[in-house]
């Protein structure tokens, strides 16, 4: 994925508009780049978002439940690093670096809009397949609500990920039965789990990425040992694939 760092003004120079979205959200990647997680043993979550115009309904409410899964994230036993990516317009998809400070994706997030554009999930996880073999990912997060793309790509990539033990955890947006069965493939290939992403869930969604927060960090073993029920929905899921 190329990504271009904002062009730094020279120092006392005095901007002559104010800046735009795209330039605010270039300045948070850049700022989100620069923090590094720390070199101890922690686990490594991906959470990918579709940015596209049809997301924009409900944009406001994904933003509150990845916020709360980063604040719970913040309270897991282990040093958890997330990395946050994004697509949406004519092509356009970026990553931040990997952070512990997940404040920081926290305010990038608010600051993206949604743009119209085809859905680039075989970006995602043909980056997601780069970041694990340069280190370890433990989870992948993907919240959509369409797909654009072919199938047989997209279940290509997606197994490749579950033959290197990273699960893809699927959030569905939507009723539509075709992007449903494309999800749902993604997430049994790749041994994850598929969920229904909508406002009746809001609040088991937020739970169940607290859960996956901790499967990141701590493996099946964290899970077991909490207990919650939001635990045993996701040991459920992943024991149907063999995980």
């Amino acid at each position: 994925m190329s990504e271009k760092p904002p062009v730094p003004r020279k120092p006392g120079a005095v901007p002559t508009k104010p800046r735009s979205e795209a330039y605010e959200v270039e300045a948070f990647l850049a700022r989100a780049r620069a923090l590094q997680g720390g070199s101890g043993e922690g686990g490594r979550l991906i959470l990918a978002l579709d940015a596209t115009m049809s997301r924009q309904p409900t944009w406001d409410l994904a933003c509150r439940l990845q916020g709360e899964m980063f604040d719970a994230a913040g309270q897991q036993p282990g040093r958890l690093s997330v990395q946050l990516v994004y697509f949406r317009g004519l092509g356009e998809c970026k990553a931040s670096r990997f952070v512990t400070d997940t404040g920081t994706l926290k305010d990038l997030m608010v600051r993206i809009d949604c743009r119209g554009g085809h859905t680039q999930i075989g970006k995602v996880l043909a980056h997601a397949l780069t970041e694990t073999a340069r280190k370890k990912v433990n989870a992948v997060v993907f919240i959509g609500d369409a797909v654009e793309e072919e199938l047989d790509d997209l279940a290509e990539k997606a197994g490749r990920l579950g033959l290197h033990g990273v699960p893809v955890f699927v959030f569905q947006e939507g009723s539509d039965k075709a992007v449903e069965r494309a999800f749902r493939e993604i997430a049994r290939l790749s041994k994850g789990a598929w969920f229904r992403f909508d406002r009746d869930a809001a609040a088991t969604l937020a739970r169940l990425l607290s859960a996956i927060a901790l499967f990141a960090t701590g493996g099946r073993k964290a899970l077991v040992a909490r207990g919650r029920p939001e635990d045993q929905l996701l040991l459920e899921n992943l024991r149907g694939h063999g995980t």
